[in-house]
């Protein structure tokens, strides 16, 4: 099965495209172009995540006692005008690296947790039914993320999860973050990741269900921790 046809499948027909990826499991070229898409999408945003992240400093009055003047100062100017060496590393190598190393770990946690209801399947397999259940978010996800963006101007609040139906939320808040773990595109996701599970793994739809949606909610904890640590910063 080509790529094309792989990318097709994930969407519209995702039982037999992961019963195939289950039999012969392939996942770089798919990766190249989910990397690929995030470049771009990251090269588009990039000016409205920096006035976003301008805009919260400015009128953060808290965040420029904690720093001093001096130091506040400093941190406005590096925002505002970031050198070109850091926005290419972002850009290029570090975002790109670390969704390599979110795939493959993640991959690890599902064939871990798969061990607990079957014997079979491989990491390579897993690894595989991952990168391409991500299309699903990094592709159609994104794209709709890229069009609300380009709409407000803005990447404020800009979102396909629950915290869409909240806008008058601060971004910093503990419930914002919470909510944007509730996301369309990765409840899409996860979902049809369960038939690739229930091939890799032999196992019946309604557990894979729940181990792919135990995976989702382990990696909705970690982000959440993690955007607690971020703002706390802003707070």
């Amino acid at each position: 099965m080509n790529l094309l046809k792989r990318i097709q499948g994930v969407f519209f027909e995702p039982r037999p495209t992961f019963e195939g990826l289950a039999a012969k499991p392939v996942w770089i070229d798919t990766l190249i172009v989910i990397l690929l898409a995030l470049i771009a999408f990251n090269l588009v945003v990039a000016p409205y995540m920096q006035r976003d992240q301008l805009a919260l400093m400015k009128d953060n009055a808290a965040l420029k006692e904690r720093l001093g003047e001096d130091s506040f100062a400093k941190l406005i100017e590096r925002t505002e005008n970031p050198s070109q060496t850091s926005r290419i590393m972002q850009t290029f190598v570090i975002t790109p690296l670390y969704t390599i190393v979110a795939i493959l770990l993640q991959s690890l946690f599902l064939l871990i947790l798969g061990r607990l209801l079957s014997t079979q399947g491989t990491y390579v397999q897993a690894l595989s039914a991952l990168i391409h259940a991500s299309l699903i978010d990094k592709l159609l996800g994104n794209a709709v993320r890229l069009v609300l963006a380009l709409v407000r101007g803005s990447l404020m609040q800009t979102s396909t999860s629950l915290a869409l139906a909240f806008p008058n939320l601060e971004i910093t808040s503990t419930l914002y973050i919470v909510l944007t773990q509730i996301d369309i595109f990765q409840l899409w996701m996860f979902g049809v990741l369960a038939f690739g599970l229930a091939a890799i793994l032999k196992i019946g739809i309604k557990k894979a269900l729940a181990l792919s949606y135990g995976l989702w909610f382990l990696k909705a904890l970690v982000n959440i921790g993690m955007g607690l640590v971020g703002t706390a910063f802003l707070r």
